[in-house]
């Protein structure tokens, strides 16, 4: 993300030009930063007050010329110095290594031990930029903000964790009457309270707040000279280190019409409390996204004056695409009516956020089945909370017993596995009749038969032979003692990406490159699964989980694996007649599908497609214009759109069995519960995190999991790909299931 308006300006001071010098100079023009080059202290000081350079590079290696270390505690003395990154050259040591303390006391951030090479200077470079450098931009970035808090003239609050005041505005002291040095280190209850409040109003907003959630209502404030001011409250929980809260915003706006009945503003309160109550009961998932109602809750009466937008910092170096959609909506705001510009205030808070992808959830007692799916599936596991550990080795991918027999082509399949294959065109294929008819191969088979429809073998210029050994040595390194993450689960998902393949709106999107790509991921997207989610092997410090850094775990050793595979033997290597850029067009495609089934960016995935597909198409069938195939083609065929359309397809073949007709939805539902259970009773014998507690073989309803899966995940997704696909035949289960 690139951060700077104006490229990062570098001044190196350098007596003399040397190899270290030129080495920066050409760094610096490498990576498009503007650079000046001083040669004496006093020239330096100079430029450096009149540019305030974001970094300063000071030759430390000859003392001879001038002192370094002087030359950098006259820069730390200037006032704009304090956001500056200032790093000394230093001599590579003939024998130990010298203290960086003396560096340090004069004002230097890090020390570069000299290395002339153009490459190494522009990785360090780089790192600084990256680094201090952006560390320092925050800071001056949070200056900024709170030189916005102090010009805003809404009341501003911001209290600990604890509740303790720690900031207010001059607005607040304004219609407060306090002085700052009265209210700052006092904790909330030591304010006096206006009797004018409902009695469990303080109650009802606590018990909001700590839970996380905003809270935003009608609230009499008692000033200091004892009179109530009513205003309009938003309490807003930040998130801090180690996802706790570690302070509340408060925003006071006062309500001009001050007069108002106690019986009128008891209402708004009702209100207010009523609206939290049945927050409780909306939809999760909508919940954060729901514009409407904060339109209409901002907009309730027109003696609310409208307020300033926070912290408008123009001045800032961002360009960033969301600084810009920020930037937009706040000019916008300048002339528009009081409604509009309420929804495009809540419009920004939501944008602020880090989260937009991801829905609000309740507290663990109101779906407890919701939780421990959504932090098993969507989080990488907690850190280890015990000495013990897990070790899960990399499997040696194995070869096909030699017992088993194969059909040696598509005609030589044995006419009782043919026939249970012949309707492998329909939504109600039956996998597990496959499976038992093949003694637990149904992905050699079933592969076969759709690779052959879809003229695999011809578009990879590759012999059937190949294509069945391939097949073949996939399926082997499928776990068949999982219940679930088996070959069965691979064929399953084949089947599924066929058949969504087939659907006209998918065919006009993708290319046949595409759609061998969709093909080849579902056959490997789950190779060598060891049956355990990620989270459990980061909990576990696995070998897998150390070798891919916590992250997507699995599904990195999904792709790497398969490609490990089919390259390593040419007997079974698929790619091995195909043109080098098609081969990495097509790895590549095939990564990213496999890399999309990673359950943490589930809501980035299903968004995008919402807002860049279903949107757009929706507006054109609004306009009249759904018959426009060129507009229509226009937004499918889109390189960016053609990936989501693929991340999408593969999403939903992976996780399709709620969709299933109901006797496969209810067999899925038992396999993949079973491995859950196995999970957690594994992890309570090896001492770790329980990490969906709510999987315990002894106490768990799977109808009630699979409800909690189907409304968190399925629905929404299955919404949105069915207004891509036109195809509600596979929707039907779901909705009879719910």
């Amino acid at each position: 993300m690139k951060l700077f308006k104006d490229p990062l300006q570098v001044l190196l001071v350098f007596a003399k030009e040397d190899s270290q010098s030129n080495g920066f100079c050409r760094a610096c023009e490498k990576a498009n930063y503007r650079c000046k080059m001083a040669r004496t202290p006093e020239s330096a000081l100079e430029c450096f007050s009149e540019k305030h350079h974001d970094l300063v590079i000071i030759d430390h290696r000859h003392s001879r010329h001038f002192d370094a270390e002087a030359l950098c505690r006259s820069m730390r003395a200037v006032n704009s110095s304090e956001n500056t990154v200032i790093v000394a050259v230093v001599k590579r040591p003939d024998r130990e290594e010298a203290s960086v303390m003396p560096l340090i006391n004069a004002g230097f951030n890090r020390r570069y031990v000299e290395n002339a090479n153009m490459m190494a200077c522009y990785n360090e470079l780089l790192q600084l930029e990256h680094g201090e450098v952006l560390a320092q931009f925050k800071l001056r970035a949070g200056n900024a903000i709170f030189t916005a808090l102090e010009q805003s003239q809404d009341a501003i609050e911001i209290t600990s964790e604890d509740q303790v005041i720690q900031y207010v505005n001059p607005a607040y002291e304004s219609i407060m009457g306090y002085q700052q040095s009265e209210l700052i280190g006092k904790e909330i209850i030591e304010v006096p309270k206006s009797e004018k409040n409902k009695p469990d109003l303080l109650e009802t907003i606590n018990s909001c707040i700590l839970k996380g959630k905003e809270w935003q209502g009608i609230y009499y404030a008692k000033k200091k000279n004892g009179d109530s001011v009513q205003q309009n409250v938003k309490i807003t929980p930040v998130i801090g280190q180690g996802g706790k809260i570690r302070h509340y915003v408060s925003i006071n706006r006062p309500l001009n019409d001050n007069n108002k009945s106690d019986k009128s503003s008891e209402r708004v309160q009702a209100e207010s409390q009523t609206d939290i109550q049945s927050s409780k009961h909306k939809d999760r998932r909508k919940g954060s996204l729901d514009v409407r109602s904060t339109t209409s809750r901002g907009s309730d009466g027109s003696s609310q004056r409208r307020h300033s937008s926070m912290a408008r910092i123009h001045s800032m170096t961002i360009e960033a695409p969301i600084t810009k959609v920020i930037n937009i909506i706040n000019a916008a705001q300048e002339s528009s009516p009081m409604p509009v510009a309420e929804a495009l205030d809540r419009v920004l808070e939501i944008l602020r956020t880090t989260e937009l992808y991801s829905p609000q959830l309740g507290t663990k007692d109101e779906d407890p089945h919701t939780n421990d799916l959504v932090g098993g599936l969507m989080t990488d596991g907690l850190r280890r909370l015990s000495g013990n550990e897990y070790i899960l080795s990399t499997k040696q991918p194995h070869h096909l017993p030699s017992h088993l027999t194969t059909p040696l082509s598509l005609n030589d399949i044995p006419p009782r596995i043919a026939q249970t294959m012949e309707n492998e065109d329909s939504w109600d294929f039956d996998v597990f009749t496959l499976e038992a008819a093949t003694m637990k191969r149904p992905l050699t088979y079933l592969g076969l038969k759709i690779f052959s429809r879809f003229g695999v073998c011809e578009f990879l210029n590759c012999p059937e032979a190949t294509l069945r050994s391939w097949l073949q040595v996939i399926e082997a390194n499928y776990h068949s003692s999982n219940s679930y993450h088996n070959s069965s689960h691979a064929a399953d998902v084949l089947h599924a990406t066929a058949y969504f393949l087939c659907k006209e709106r998918v065919k006009q999107s993708l290319d046949p490159i595409d759609e061998v790509a969709a093909l080849i991921a579902a056959t490997v997207h789950d190779v060598d699964h060891p049956g355990r989610t990620n989270s459990f092997l980061c909990n576990a410090g696995s070998e897998l989980a150390i070798l891919y850094n916590d992250t997507a775990v699995l599904e990195s050793h999904h792709a790497a694996l398969a490609f490990q595979i089919t390259t390593r033997d040419d007997k079974c290597n698929i790619f091995k007649n195909i043109e080098r850029n098609e081969y990495r067009t097509l790895r590549q495609a095939i990564i990213d599908m496999v890399l999309a089934t990673e359950m943490t960016k589930h809501f980035e995935h299903v968004n995008k497609f919402v807002n860049s597909i279903n949107k757009p198409l929706a507006a054109l069938e609004e306009n009249g214009g759904s018959n426009d195939e060129e507009s229509v083609k226009s937004i499918l065929t889109s390189p960016e759109n053609r990936i989501l359309v693929k991340r999408m397809l593969i999403k939903c073949a992976d996780i399709s069995n709620p969709c299933r007709p109901q006797e496969l939805c209810i067999e899925w539902a038992g396999r993949i519960s079973e491995e859950y259970f196995a999970q957690t009773d594994e992890e309570k014998r090896q001492g770790l995190p329980v990490v969906m507690p709510v999987f315990d073989r002894n106490t768990c309803s799977i109808p009630k999991s699979q409800i909690s899966f189907i409304d968190y995940f399925i629905t929404d997704m299955f919404d949105a790909w069915d207004g891509k696909t036109a195809n509600t035949n596979t929707w039907n289960t779901v909705l009879i299931l719910i």
